[in-house]
């Protein structure tokens, strides 16, 4: 589990650089802009998400051991 929450915010990490070369600053909410802006958020979002259930697996390990 640990290496596949790694390794989703590894391929988001790539998205969000991939995408900030498609954003046009000059018109930053029209065209591929806003549709970079959306798969930059998005890939922040899977970010955090992966970040909150690696939290939640090891308070859960945690938790497990104590209860022993």
């Amino acid at each position: 589990m640990k290496l596949f929450t790694i390794l989703l915010s590894v391929i988001a990490l790539g998205l969000i650089a991939f995408n900030a070369t498609k954003l046009n600053f000059d018109a930053l909410f029209e065209g591929e802009s806003i549709i970079a802006i959306i798969t930059i958020v998005a890939s922040l979002c899977v970010i955090i998400l992966m970040q909150i259930l690696r939290t939640s697996k090891r308070i859960e390990q945690l938790s497990k051991r104590n209860n022993n």
